[in-house]
């Protein structure tokens, strides 16, 4: 394992990380400063990003981009149990990633809004480029 790796899984390319040279860019800096969102905001994001982390909940995710789904339809398609989906989706809930409406005795799934949509979508983008271009 070399000294940018932080898992044996992810392969980090072999360079340096960091400057060679001691140097100073004002404009940049303060152009970056001045557009950092606010420290609330930056951990409401880690804790999106964190949420959307785990990869049982991509795939309830990925299956809720297609379909609204009920708690039945999910523990099926992902061949889980009603206790270990129902957990996943409070998360999901909790994040305001996910939103359910009940209908009877049923209760089913839906992404948020469509900002959850276009996060999976630049997702599925991002790694599909990525994927491209280890061929």
């Amino acid at each position: 394992m070399n000294m940018y790796s932080c898992k044996e899984d992810i392969a980090m390319p072999e360079r340096t990380e960091v400057c060679q040279e001691e140097c100073f860019h004002p404009e940049m800096l303060e152009k970056a400063k001045k557009a950092m969102m606010p420290e609330e905001t930056l951990r409401d994001l880690a804790e999106l990003f964190k949420v959307l982390g785990d990869h049982t909940r991509v795939k309830i995710l990925n299956a809720l981009y297609h379909s609204e789904l009920c708690v039945c339809d999910l523990t099926s398609l992902l061949e889980m149990n009603q206790s270990a989906v129902s957990h996943q989706l409070r998360v999901l809930r909790a994040g305001k990633i996910v939103k359910s409406r009940k209908e009877g005795k049923n209760v089913f799934y839906s992404l948020d809004d469509t900002h959850i949509q276009r996060l999976i979508q630049l997702g599925s983008e991002h790694v599909a480029e990525q994927l491209q271009r280890k061929q």
